[in-house]
């Protein structure tokens, strides 16, 4: 049993998913949904999602990473775990200069995309088309 002040856990919300990845010390494995990452389909989410884990370098050989992911679609949700991976790896190794690495390939990878889906309006077929108006 691992002693809780070994495991780093964080969090990645891009759309309408959520991830968490929790950190222990291991040997550098990565599961996503309790599946292991080679297996993971499509293989450019999966890319995506081993962007931080390549930055990072040694830092990631040390630990073991699962990351749960729920709701969106599968770009949103390897946008969330990459994110989720990105924020448990600097929070666990307290490392400015891993931050700043992560800060000059992507933004992303340490700061949530805020953005999100805007709502139809009432009456409307869509959020910004107007209904068409005749004059004859």
């Amino acid at each position: 049993m691992v002693s809780k002040s070994n495991v780093t856990v964080a969090s990645g919300k891009r759309k309408q998913a959520i991830a968490r990845a929790i950190l222990r010390p291991g040997k550098g494995n990565l599961k996503i949904n309790s599946t292991p990452i080679s297996e993971y389909q499509p293989e450019m989410f999966q890319l995506r999602m081993q962007e931080p884990i390549i930055i990072a370098g040694d830092i990631a050989q040390k630990v073991d990473i699962q990351v749960n992911i729920k709701g969106g679609g599968q770009s949103g949700q390897a946008e969330a775990a990459r994110l989720a991976i990105a924020r448990a790896l600097v929070k666990h190794s307290k490392s400015e200069d891993l931050k700043k690495a992560y800060l000059d390939y992507d933004r992303h990878l340490v700061v949530a995309d805020v953005r999100r889906n805007e709502p139809h309006k009432p009456n409307k077929s869509s959020p910004r088309a107007k209904r068409q108006k005749s004059y004859r």
